[in-house]
């Protein structure tokens, strides 16, 4: 089944700029439709205490960012060929998976392709995986691309 509705979650990084050169690549073989989805993360603009009182600035220049981050990535696409939908979405108090897997059902996408960071042991119980998280849960395939080429298991013994 070739897929026809791709969602590419982009957050200005290098592993989301993997993830949309892939995912170009298969929406122009598939003449799929592309939707470049950028989250906006809100509790960034209240985990300071001293940000509090002033949050409006700070979220104002969050939201900015995630369009301008998305307007790059929709005019590097169209230099490509191909006409991407677009979708900024507040964030508030969710994680970024919760919303990439309900923006997937919602456009009824039908493939999933995002970057992972890689991280493992404290920074990723630290951080968490979005990308784990949404593999755990989108209802379609989802195509995760790494941030640098292929990588190696630890303690594996064939090198």
């Amino acid at each position: 089944m070739p897929y026809k509705r791709i969602l590419v979650p982009i957050d200005g990084g290098e592993t989301s700029g993997r993830a949309l050169r892939d995912a170009v690549r298969i929406a122009r073989s598939a003449r799929a439709k592309l939707r470049l989805l950028h989250v906006v993360e809100e509790y960034a603009a209240f985990s300071a205490p001293e940000l509090a009182v002033s949050a409006g600035p700070v979220l104002d220049a969050i939201v900015s960012a995630g369009r301008n981050t998305l307007a790059r990535a929709e005019r590097r696409v169209r230099k490509l060929g191909i006409k991407p939908e677009t979708a900024l979405i507040d964030n508030v108090g969710g994680r970024v998976a919760d919303e990439i897997v309900w923006q997937a059902k919602r456009w009824r996408a039908d493939l999933i392709v995002m970057g992972t960071h890689g991280r493992r042991g404290l920074q990723r119980a630290m951080l968490g995986s979005d990308a784990e998280l949404v593999v755990r849960y989108a209802p379609v395939p989802v195509l995760v691309v790494p941030v640098h080429g292929r990588g190696r298991l630890t303690g594996n013994p064939r090198r």
